[in-house]
């Protein structure tokens, strides 16, 4: 819906919104506020946040619902890694960012499952749009937030609110995953890309068109460790390994100076930089991924199978870490880092990948989708990148 559809209050629905989708930003630096002198503890405006409870959940669902029964396995079909079943200690015992409930480091067990190989990408989901028509929220809303550095001076002199505890943060009118800076930019050179601006409910939206589903954090987080324990990243504990650059973050001094020695200022393509042991690539940084679990930052010491998260709750957990991380003020792209964001939010820095269940009635190949009765099966193979486990 529109601004000017929401009723009598639709006047004020925009300023008021925006208010509502920068408080937390606020509420967050004030909440660090207590850890200053710790790395990567300050408000690093990772959750531009909108506001919550108007129904657009549901709406996304019964879309999403719908395109799914229509489109079957006929849509979109990205190569996925067939994750073991297994035991894995999730979380850790040495939080970097208290608030964050990255701990207590509990051992979980899983089923095997489906993990998408790549981040969506704009290719992806543009086949998605022209297969449905669907129209994302930051479109609907008619604006989504944009890290200012991504922008041109013309485009941040026409806006005038912001909030002091993340500056960076500047809600563009027309941003969207097509217009990722806004009116004038284009996709048309990043199709490979991970698509960005998409909210959680867009990406719900694209999961049941294509016949998936997003990762439980659970599942997230394992996929991301790659096989091994308690490491800090996906290949292991040296952020750099024989100086090689691993993933897409934040290289000099943020907010004002990004040297983008990884070779990046903003996103890479889904397929740069190393695979984890699992195959999965670019599984922090690069972008932020949404999984399906509501917010919380204490975890129930009973749900340690195959767990889901809350039942309820207004935030949905997302993982991974962007481009626009650095150690000094949001060192979150570390396998157990984790943050939130309300489930109609959509930023510059924000994607996602989708996941599957193993035991369906089909499975994936690279020709396609396999009849259960098929005798050829999907083998993936990949390659152990150098330094695993240092």
């Amino acid at each position: 819906v529109t601004d000017a559809a929401r009723g009598p209050a639709a006047k004020m629905a925009a300023p008021a919104r925006l208010c509502r989708c920068l408080l937390p930003l606020l509420l967050a630096a004030m909440g660090a506020g207590a850890a200053a002198g710790t790395p990567g503890t300050a408000g690093c405006g990772c959750s531009a946040n909108r506001a919550a409870g108007d129904g657009r959940e549901e709406a996304a669902q019964r879309f999403s619902a719908a395109a799914a029964a229509g489109s079957g396995r006929s849509g979109w079909q990205g190569p996925m890694v067939l994750i073991p079943a297994g035991v894995f200690t999730m979380g850790t015992q040495e939080p970097q960012i208290q608030q964050d409930g990255e701990g207590p480091a509990r051992r979980v067990h899983l089923g095997s499952f489906y993990m998408d190989q790549y981040e969506v990408s704009n290719r992806d989901f543009e086949s998605f749009v022209n297969a449905t028509g669907y129209v994302t929220e930051a479109e609907k809303f008619g604006d989504s937030f944009v890290f200012e550095g991504m922008l041109s001076e013309a485009v941040k002199a026409d806006i005038h609110q912001a909030v002091a505890a993340a500056p960076w943060w500047l809600p563009v009118k027309g941003a969207s995953w097509r217009h990722p800076e806004g009116p004038g930019s284009s996709i048309s050179s990043r199709m490979d890309h991970p698509v960005l601006h998409v909210s959680w409910n867009d990406a719900l939206a694209f999961c049941r068109w294509a016949g998936k589903r997003l990762p439980t954090e659970a599942e997230w987080e394992y996929g991301c460790r790659g096989g091994l324990e308690s490491r800090l990243f996906p290949w292991g504990n040296k952020l750099q390994p024989k100086g090689q650059h691993y993933a897409n973050i934040w290289q000099g001094e943020f907010p004002t100076n990004n040297t983008a020695e990884d070779g990046y200022r903003g996103t890479a393509p889904v397929s740069a930089f190393p695979p984890n042991g699992y195959g999965l690539y670019n599984m922090v940084g690069n972008a932020w991924e949404w999984t399906s679990d509501w917010w919380a930052v204490h975890h129930s010491p009973q749900e340690l199978h195959n767990p889901q998260g809350p039942p309820s709750g207004t935030d949905r957990v997302k993982k991974g870490g962007s481009y626009m991380c650095h150690k000094s003020y949001c060192y979150r792209y570390r396998c157990a880092a984790r943050s939130q964001n309300t489930p109609d939010s959509s930023a510059s820095n924000l994607g996602f990948r989708s996941g599957l269940d193993h035991l369906l009635p089909a499975l994936w190949s690279e020709s396609g989708w396999l009849s259960a009765g098929e005798s050829q099966i999907a083998e993936i193979r990949w390659e152990q990148p150098p330094g695993r486990g240092d």
